[in-house]
């Protein structure tokens, strides 16, 4: 193989010759056919220049494509070649030119986008109502049948959205606490209101943080697992299998992750609520010099019972969303990887901005009850 070259040479009678030489194709060109282009592009400048290919030894579509696109699309008026390379260069011109549409600016854009992403969402809320309604029908269904309630899925789903979730939601719990108490500290001393570190304490984080935090938690561990194990099925046609066999899929996939998740989630709370209150009441004591054991005897005097019902409402209604929500991006994956990716992306990110919305209701709903 004999490697592509150009050369640019003058005859005695003075005319300048644009001579090729060697093997133009594919094998020959793959390392350098970006020199062998700048220089073709170099010397075809001149239109009255001579081409000599008859030393080219071997042609192809490729080395063709190259000489075709220096000559500017149309045949060299002093161009020789041999007869067989003839055929080649036919056929590259006979390729019709793509002509790329002008772009021009579309001042309707805006619209067409806006109007793209309300279909798409129309579309999440029908998908999302239909799926409630299955799990109505579900429901009715296994009132009528309770030895087909699927015991196992639900708790399989508490063990391992709940239990598992335990050591990493005390950890932020805790920290949570401290911080919070570290924050308020210094602004409560300054006042002389030290006492009331506990009131700030236990109605933020029992009411609030407690609740909030676990299901932002749940919605990017377990939302995330849910989304991707339906996913996965969706690619691997299990679902479809399912349906085949006459199982329902959001009987034996959806409600147990439902009830499960709903079930966890206010156990989980209270669990980490505890972990904060217990950070808040260490770093208390540590700023404060408030004993953990007043602090804990003083709690319930600062945050009434109804608060603990309040956070629990929340925090099961919460686990539902969140399971909800998991469970219909991942039945509305596509059979491949990227869409199961895209789709557990925007579970978390939905899941996460519902229940901020639902938490804001709440706070709406209660906002004359649980106060001291």
């Amino acid at each position: 193989m004999t490697a592509a070259s150009v050369k640019l040479q003058v005859r005695d009678s003075g005319e300048r010759v644009i001579t090729l030489a060697g093997d133009w194709t594919l094998a020959s060109l793959r390392s350098g056919v970006g020199e062998v282009w700048k220089t073709l592009k170099s010397v075809a400048t001149n239109p009255n220049l001579t081409w000599d290919l008859r030393d080219v030894d071997m042609l192809d579509s490729t080395g063709a494509l190259l000489i075709w696109r220096a000559w500017g699309g149309r045949r060299h008026a002093h161009a020789l070649l041999r007869p067989e390379h003839e055929p080649i260069l036919r056929r590259v011109a006979a390729v019709p030119k793509i002509e790329f549409p002008r772009w021009r600016p579309d001042w309707l854009w805006p619209i067409v986008f806006l109007g793209r992403q309300e279909t798409a969402f129309a579309g999440h809320v029908v998908g999302f109502v239909a799926l409630i309604g299955f799990l109505v029908l579900d429901v009715m269904h296994l009132l009528t049948h309770p030895l087909r309630i699927p015991w196992r899925e639900i708790s399989a789903t508490i063990y391992k959205a709940g239990a598992l979730a335990l050591p990493v939601t005390a950890l932020v719990g805790f920290l949570i606490g401290v911080v919070l108490s570290y924050l308020t500290a210094d602004t409560l001393k300054a006042y002389g209101a030290e006492l009331y570190i506990i009131d700030l304490l236990g109605m933020a984080i029992i009411r609030e943080l407690g609740p909030l935090v676990v299901a932002i938690l749940l919605a990017g561990r377990s939302g995330a697992a849910m989304t991707a194990q339906i996913g996965v099925m969706r690619v691997t046609e299990e679902i479809d299998a399912m349906a085949t066999l006459g199982i329902s899929p959001t009987l034996r996939l959806v409600l147990p992750k439902v009830i499960g998740l709903a079930v966890a989630t206010p156990l989980v709370s209270i669990w980490s609520t505890a972990a904060s209150l217990a950070g808040g009441a260490v770093a208390a004591n540590m700023q404060l010099d408030i004993s953990p054991f007043f602090f804990f005897d003083s709690l319930p005097k600062a945050v009434p019972a109804a608060n603990i019902w309040i956070a629990s409402v929340k925090a099961f209604s919460f686990g539902a969303v969140i399971a909800l929500i998991a469970c219909h991006y991942g039945l509305r994956a596509r059979p491949n990887t990227e869409s199961v990716s895209s789709s557990i992306t925007n579970a978390v990110v939905a899941a996460i901005t519902l229940v901020i919305v639902l938490d804001a209701v709440y706070a709406i709903m209660f906002r004359s009850v649980g106060f001291p």
